[in-house]
C-alpha cells in the first residue's frame, strides 16, 4: 500500500536552510575553531530555528538564526567548562586543516589559534564585526547588547589579537614612508610631522 507523499509546507525553511549553511558553518567554525564542531553547531542551531520558523518574522530571520548560533555557542562553551571541572584531563582535539598551500594554512591555524584565546565574546565580536561584516548595531542586536559593550569587545580583541606572540612574530612590519620634500602641512592648530 502506497501512500500519496504530501507536500512539505515548510514556508521557506529548507531553502533558507541550504542557501545560508555554507554562510553559517563558516561563521561557526571561526567560533569553535573546528570545522566538525561546526557543522553540529549550526546543525543544532537549524534544528531549534525549526521548531519556531512559522513564528520569526520574515525581516527579521538573519538576526534571529545568528542570535541562536551565537547563544548555542554560548551554550556549548558553559558545557564544556564544567566537563572540564569534572575530568581533570580532556583529550586533545583532532585538528584538521583545509587543503592548499603551506602559508594558508599555516595562517589559518595561527589565527584560528589566536582567536581560540580570545574570550567567548571578544571571539563573538571579532567574527561577527571582520569576518561577517556586520555593522556595531547589528552585533549589539545580535548580543543583546549596547552599542558600547561591542566597542569595547572589538577594542579589547583587537588589543590581544596584536600582542598574540604568533601573530606578532609574523613578518615584518613596513618601514614608515620617508617625509615628503617640501614645506610642512599647516592646520588651524599648528604645523603637523
Amino acid at each position: 500500500m502506497t501512500h500519496a507523499a504530501e507536500p512539505e509546507t515548510d514556508d521557506g525553511f529548507a531553502a533558507f536552510a541550504t542557501a545560508a549553511w555554507p554562510r553559517l558553518v563558516r561563521t561557526a567554525q571561526l567560533l569553535t575553531g573546528d570545522f566538525h564542531e561546526a557543522e553540529d553547531l549550526v546543525q543544532t542551531t537549524l534544528a531549534k530555528v525549526y521548531g519556531r520558523w512559522r513564528r520569526i518574522p520574515a525581516e527579521g530571520v538573519d538576526l534571529y538564526v545568528r542570535r541562536a548560533l551565537v547563544n548555542n555557542n554560548l551554550s556549548r562553551l558553559r558545557r564544556r567548562r564544567v566537563a572540564h571541572l569534572l575530568v581533570p584531563v580532556l583529550p586533545e582535539p583532532a585538528r584538521h586543516r583545509d587543503a592548499g598551500h603551506a602559508e594558508h594554512v599555516e595562517e589559518r591555524a595561527v589565527l584560528l589559534a589566536a582567536l581560540a584565546d580570545l574570550s567567548a565574546r571578544q571571539r563573538t565580536v571579532m567574527v561577527l564585526r571582520y569576518w561577517d561584516d556586520l555593522t556595531e548595531q547589528e552585533i549589539a542586536d545580535v548580543l543583546q547588547c549596547s552599542i558600547g559593550t561591542v566597542k569595547t569587545h572589538a577594542r579589547r580583541g583587537l588589543a590581544a589579537l596584536r600582542a598574540h606572540p604568533r601573530l606578532a612574530s609574523g613578518p615584518a612590519p613596513l618601514p614608515a614612508p620617508a617625509p615628503l620634500p617640501g614645506p610642512p602641512l599647516r592646520t588651524p592648530y599648528g604645523a603637523r610631522p
